[in-house]
């Protein structure tokens, strides 16, 4: 096998009866170079991306068992504290470390995008199928203004439905999240002078809002009560059958959760010297406007080749096979801009191995 796209369908696979197979030969895993990688690899982060790390780590498993990673999610905040702290060797985030934070780790770190998903505003409510939300509703529910669902500021959007007077249960994270952070940063930037709580991994919600652990989590705490909204990812959202809400964006259009309007947002961001960009409430048609980005993050200079080789290994077939379309929709999200896997392969070259 020269690489994992040749090694034939289904010889690896994601659990979803998926596999990648890039067609640009520069963007083609070469599992040659890493036949015989022994390693032992332990992340935590974002619940976010973890339905997709998971899904990588299943395709490697066959064509490369000495291969061993473990991730354990935990939120964006726990990954990047764990990472800072020297107990992982890499972290999933979905808010990029500032900054001001870069003291708090050891060295250097680099911020290295895996895909691009929507966070849904997904709901439970009967006979209410395919409702129209926009950030000023958004901004309302969320800082517990609103109180039941038949409430103005949602019945305009919906004329066409004739909506309940059920309670509204707002279901949010309860740890430090980067979905939270992206949520807040579209409800600070699309919700007006509605949105008060501010911006961060960790807000200080309103009395009476249901808080859970992990995008996991909020999907059950949304599943488990009628009349519950909460903001989780597409795949958890999916997985757990729920119903999501179209969003309005910038072009004034409706645009439902999916994995194309989320290419669509990363398309049109702007990518920083260091990987970091920002998806969320971009212009454009066709544009979903809660489009999240998401990262591994990883020490600069690794400290032991074994680490270092493996890190490099699982990177690389991130930004090459596990950009194909087909495997990232599989479990609903979306690739790189094509351009932005090529820088972050280019940066693979910034790790520095012992």
């Amino acid at each position: 096998m020269g690489a994992v796209a040749c090694a034939g369908p289904g010889s690896a696979p994601d659990g979803h009866g998926n596999r990648p197979t890039p067609t640009d030969p520069a963007l083609t895993f070469d599992l040659a170079r890493h036949a015989g990688l022994t390693a032992s690899l332990t992340g935590s982060g974002s619940t976010f991306q973890r339905n997709y790390i998971n899904a990588a780590i299943g395709v490697l498993a066959s064509p490369l068992p000495g291969l061993k990673i473990d991730y354990a999610g935990g939120g964006s905040g726990q990954g990047k504290s764990d990472l800072a702290d020297g107990t992982v060797d890499f972290a999933g985030t979905d808010s990029a470390i500032g900054a001001a934070d870069r003291s708090r780790f050891r060295g250097r770190v680099l911020h290295f995008p895996t895909v691009v998903a929507p966070i849904t505003v997904s709901y439970n409510l009967d006979g209410a199928d395919g409702l129209n939300l926009d950030g000023p509703a958004l901004a309302r529910i969320f800082s517990g203004e609103v109180a039941t669902w038949d409430d103005p500021a949602i019945q305009a959007l919906n004329p066409a439905y004739r909506l309940p007077s059920t309670p509204v249960n707002v279901c949010r994270r309860s740890d430090a999240s980067g979905t939270t952070m992206n949520f807040s940063r579209f409800l600070t930037s699309a919700g007006g002078a509605a949105w008060t709580l501010g911006v961060g991994d960790a807000l200080v919600w309103p009395p009476g809002t249901q808080g859970a652990a992990g995008n996991g989590g909020v999907a059950q705490c949304i599943k488990g009560k009628d009349g519950s909204i909460g903001y989780v990812d597409l795949s958890d959202a999916r997985s757990q059958g729920l119903t999501s809400a179209a969003i309005r964006n910038e072009a004034g259009e409706f645009v439902a959760p999916t994995p194309a309007g989320a290419s669509a947002a990363a398309a049109h961001a702007e990518v920083a010297d260091d990987l970091t960009y920002d998806p969320i409430d971009t212009g454009g048609r066709g544009v979903y406007p809660i489009t999240s980005p998401t990262w591994i993050v990883v020490r600069a200079q690794q400290p032991d080749r074994a680490t270092g080789t493996a890190i490099k290994a699982f990177l690389e077939f991130i930004l090459t096979d596990g950009q194909d379309p087909s495997f990232t929709a599989s479990v609903s999200y979306a690739p790189l801009p094509e351009g932005l896997a090529r820088r972050a392969l280019t940066q693979l070259a910034e790790v520095r191995v012992p």
